[in-house]
């Protein structure tokens, strides 16, 4: 049987940005990506594009977005967290038919299409319900899940959690550990944007 290579995957992005930084002082998606001429969301939209299919945005409700050539998809009410919109992406992608999703979050100014084929590529070997990134923390939202797991977000939701860590500690979850973390570097303030971060720091 032939070897089956990281093209050959099937996968959905997910791209959320519809959360609030209290950080930054404001929601990152139109924030513009550092040393482009693009924001943020537009940026991580044509990134997981050259790789997954379909591509949805999770935004909220009236928050202004450049215009996107994928869906948009707008949670019902504010400031629930990351995985009420995780959930209802799992779900818009596995009504498209596939079966395996990467979700990330929208201030990723240097994620790479070479980690999301290494997580997809892991998650066909050991058939993991998660595969996440680990380089002294786990990260949630630059992971692939399986998009069956739509259901039980909508449990976890139902009971209470808001946390991207309460869905990964109920699934069957792989950490990949990473040697360099600059793919996984998130834009937190300002200054952040002003200073990219250079390769190998």
């Amino acid at each position: 049987m032939a070897e089956l290579v990281p093209d050959a995957v099937s996968l959905a992005g997910i791209v959320l940005a519809g959360g609030e930084s209290r950080r930054m002082g404001r929601d990152k998606a139109t924030l513009p990506h550092p040393g482009g001429t693009t924001t943020l969301v537009e940026h991580l939209v044509g990134m997981l594009d050259q790789r997954c299919a379909p591509v949805f945005v999770m935004a909220a409700p009236g928050q202004p977005l450049p215009t996107l050539q994928v869906p948009i998809l707008r949670d019902e009410l504010r400031g629930l967290g990351p995985l009420p919109a995780t959930g209802r992406g799992l779900r818009a992608a596995a009504d498209a038919g596939v079966r395996l999703a990467f979700v990330c979050a929208v201030d990723m100014p240097y994620l790479t299409v070479e980690l999301i084929d290494d997580l997809a590529r892991r998650a066909v070997e050991t058939n993991a319900e998660v595969v996440l990134p680990w380089d002294g923390r786990s990260h949630y939202l630059a992971a692939v899940y399986r998009t069956d797991l739509a259901d039980r977000v909508d449990a976890l939701v139902g009971a209470g959690e808001r946390k991207m860590s309460a869905l990964v500690d109920a699934s069957d979850a792989q950490r990949i550990v990473m040697s360099d973390s600059r793919p996984l570097t998130n834009i937190n303030s300002a200054a952040g944007l002003r200073t990219p971060v250079q390769p190998g720091s």
